[in-house]
């Protein structure tokens, strides 16, 4: 399947549907080679960034807010060709959605970004490395 057509239901579908998908999505193209822990800790960034309201209200608005995540920044004709790490993105995104919901078992405290461990990233505090990622804590995020 073609990135354009997850990005096409994710304008489509009622934000119920679209939401887990763009979130499975995302993991799927930011993290599909790392550890289940951490898929789970980029998922908790795009939900605290949800939460947050600065890139969007809903997630499929943040992962696809201009420049920062994988759904916005590669080509909408990458096909994403891994049946099996798509399973797994997914089942990680449902846990993780009611996980926030519910009981907020958090993995990364107050991480609002991350970047390849290689790339040097935007001001923010180090909250933690897992696996190829290192992820930061904005001073400058408001969570509303």
């Amino acid at each position: 399947m073609k990135l354009a057509m997850i990005l096409w239901l994710a304008h489509t579908l009622p934000q119920p549907v679209a939401d887990p998908m763009c979130l499975a999505t995302t993991v799927y193209l930011e993290a599909r080679g790392q550890s289940e822990i951490g898929q789970r800790a980029i998922a908790e960034v795009i939900l605290r960034r949800r939460d947050s309201g600065r890139w969007g209200d809903n997630v499929c608005a943040v992962v696809t807010a201009p420049g920062q995540f994988a759904m916005a920044t590669l080509s909408p004709n990458q096909r994403l060709i891994e049946p099996a790490a798509g399973f797994t993105a997914a089942r990680i995104a449902l846990a993780m959605a009611w996980n926030w919901s519910h009981a907020r078992r958090e993995i990364v405290p107050g991480a609002t970004s991350f970047a390849l461990s290689s790339v040097e990233a935007a001001a923010g505090r180090v909250v933690g490395r897992i696996g190829d990622h290192t992820f930061y804590r904005s001073s400058s995020l408001a969570m509303r």
